[in-house]
């Protein structure tokens, strides 16, 4: 086998993607920081430290199995891949096996200090996630993907951070999930958009593949809107501070990704190009200024 540097493994776990399950960990804090719900001292930013690690290592270990995965069922090949590590045998199949269960283990023992220092549901909470995480291949192959990572960003990793921060399971902050779930869920719709005929050739069946590739880029125009709707409803209704609509801003991102999506019927899945990470860096700005919002809620 090659050596490796370490950008080199950087690289395999699609780093430019950590945003999608960072960015919830931080909105959860700045919420409940909103909500004058942080416990004193200095525990609660242990705990947030703690629970960005373990996301990334986990997130981390979960794209690895993907990309081993989809290697192994043929999804990547020569006509079809994300990254070619595989395909043109950079890295072999067995060393993505080990450094995906390796990311995973030690990512399971930051979730367990956690658990250990917060309460007994987070070991439910964080036992549904990584299942989940592992079960994303199959449920993505079974037109599942996209409710699955929802589930995992937008509904476990803000339920469990609240929970890991408090030790109180926050329901009212799930206020949270609609809007973070869906951009997040969107960086996952484009991709599959676009390999929607690779991956019917390879004989899979995404949720993009589903609904038809029209349908499919009207559904991601709409994930580029609702989640400001979302905001802006919450904002209406008492349920977020009105500092929260700082997040708009990002709705240049959105605007653009949008119109890009727009060109579907002149380009077909190429309009869909480099949605993906656009969507990703969507996510990031979207959530770093709705926390931004709910920390100056307080401050100000």
């Amino acid at each position: 086998m090659k050596k490796h540097t370490l950008k080199d493994w950087l690289i395999v776990t699609r780093y430019w993607s950590f945003s999608v399950s960072t960015m919830p960990v931080l909105a959860t804090f700045a919420y409940l920081f909103s909500e004058r719900l942080l416990p004193g001292g200095v525990k609660p930013y242990l705990i947030l430290l703690l629970c960005l690690v373990s996301v990334v290592l986990l997130h981390a270990a979960g794209n690895v199995l993907s990309d081993w995965y989809d290697y192994k069922r043929g999804v990547d090949s020569e006509n079809a891949y994300a990254v070619p590590n595989l395909v043109f045998h950079h890295f072999e199949p067995v060393e993505y096996l080990r450094f995906s269960i390796l990311l995973f283990i030690i990512g399971a023992l930051s979730g367990i200090c956690i658990a250990l220092l917060s309460g007994p549901a987070l070991w439910i909470i964080g036992g549904v996630g990584v299942l989940l995480t592992l079960l994303y291949s199959f449920l993505k192959y079974h037109a599942l993907g996209d409710l699955d990572i929802f589930v995992i960003f937008g509904v476990l990793t803000v339920i469990g951070t609240a929970y890991a921060v408090t030790g109180v399971l926050h329901w009212d902050a799930l206020v949270l999930s609609l809007p973070i779930g869906l951009i997040t869920v969107s960086v996952l719709h484009a991709n599959n958009t676009l390999d929607t005929s690779t991956d019917r050739a390879a004989g899979i069946k995404t949720f993009a593949m589903l609904i038809g590739g029209k349908a499919s880029s009207v559904l991601y125009c709409a994930y580029m809107i609702i989640p400001f709707l979302c905001v802006i409803a919450a904002v209406a209704v008492g349920r977020l501070h009105p500092l929260a609509l700082i997040c708009l801003v990002a709705g240049i991102l959105a605007w653009r990704n949008l119109q890009q999506a727009r060109k579907y019927d002149k380009l077909g899945t190429d309009a869909m190009k480099g949605l993906d990470q656009a969507s990703a860096k969507l996510q990031m700005v979207f959530s770093l200024l709705l926390s931004l919002g709910l920390f100056l809620s307080v401050l100000l």
